[in-house]
């Protein structure tokens, strides 16, 4: 919580499916809003079985599902949401034990978990027409499930996110991003000696060193607020199981990327899609990760952002927000 005053209490989990398990209670309160940076309405879905926080801002035409990665929120596309908003329909959601959503301690936290979570919210919501906006691990969530759910894709936009889709290079490209990442470098030796769980724990701590361990540029848009805004999710071990979940299946290879046929494959191919990659990226390189984008989508447009690390949105906001607006109006 930062000093404001307690806003109104998230759903309990008995009151969004709980299967009688207090440890479905999101850490950060609904109302909270960061003093101001954070002004959208907490809306709660129970349909992947723990309170999934999202907001839902605008409407129009168009519907674009905002998809974080790690370990962030939500919050990380607060400048650009009302830009797009303007114009469309702005679905954010937390992933399960991110943000305000809850963390329940009897789930694992792999990649395929997130895309069941994300696959529920669509079908529950009934959303179609959708443009998907994926950062970091967001991109391969994103993905699943726009391979399992092709028809209810209209365009994908890649910030500085993975595009899988059964390329075949993706596992040698994976394996080399790795071994010159410091991030994913401290996540091997953290699992081998044992410490991975105990620094990923007090992330509300430690969150500007694990920031940037992956990557930002611009240290002027650091402060107490912001440094609140990303820690407060994790005010416990407990609570950054979703953190720790990903570095760990990372480590221990327990992540699965939904794998197309090639109809799919070839479906996907064809919709619209951009990239926008920080080109100071270094946790997901662009000499890796950019040539995986253009296979995927051999029409799709890419452009890279000087002097933007892995957190583009942070670093390059203005040029994010207006370049997905851009794409939205021309395709």
């Amino acid at each position: 919580m930062s000093a404001l005053a307690r806003p109104a209490k998230a759903p309990s989990a008995t009151q969004d499916g709980d299967r009688g398990s207090s440890d479905l209670r999101p850490a950060v309160e609904a109302g909270e809003t960061f003093a101001g940076t954070w002004p959208f309405r907490a809306r709660y879905s129970d349909a992947a079985g723990f309170p999934m926080h999202y907001v839902d801002e605008g409407e129009g035409a168009d519907t674009l599902l905002l998809l974080h990665g790690e370990p962030t929120w939500g919050y990380l596309f607060r400048h650009q949401i009302p830009l797009w908003a303007q114009n469309a329909r702005v679905i954010a959601i937390d992933h399960m034990g991110f943000g305000k959503s809850a963390a329940p301690e009897n789930r694992t936290y792999w990649l395929q978990d997130h895309i069941d979570n994300l696959e529920r919210f669509v079908l529950s919501n009934d959303l179609r027409e959708l443009t998907l906006v994926m950062h970091d691990f967001g991109g391969p969530v994103g993905m699943g499930l726009a391979i399992r759910q092709p028809e209810r894709i209209k365009r994908v936009v890649s910030v500085n996110g993975p595009t899988p889709l059964g390329q075949a290079d993706l596992l040698d490209r994976l394996t080399a991003n790795a071994a010159a990442a410091p991030w994913f470098q401290w996540i091997l030796k953290a699992e081998a000696d044992g410490t991975l769980e105990e620094v990923l724990g007090h992330l509300d701590y430690n969150i500007l060193s694990t920031l940037k361990l992956n990557g930002f540029e611009r240290n002027e848009i650091i402060t107490e607020n912001w440094l609140a805004a990303f820690g407060a999710p994790f005010p416990t071990p407990r609570h950054a199981l979703g953190a720790i979940g990903w570095a760990k299946g990372f480590a221990r290879g327990d992540h699965r990327f939904e794998e197309p046929d090639a109809a799919t494959a070839l479906a996907l191919a064809r919709k619209p899609a951009l990239a926008l990659w920080g080109e100071a990226d270094r946790t997901l390189h662009a000499a890796q990760f950019l040539p995986l984008f253009q296979q995927a989508f051999p029409g799709g447009e890419v452009h890279r952002i000087a002097g933007a690390g892995h957190y583009s949105p942070e670093d390059a906001p203005a040029e994010v927000g207006r370049r997905v607006a851009r794409f939205l109006a021309s395709v």
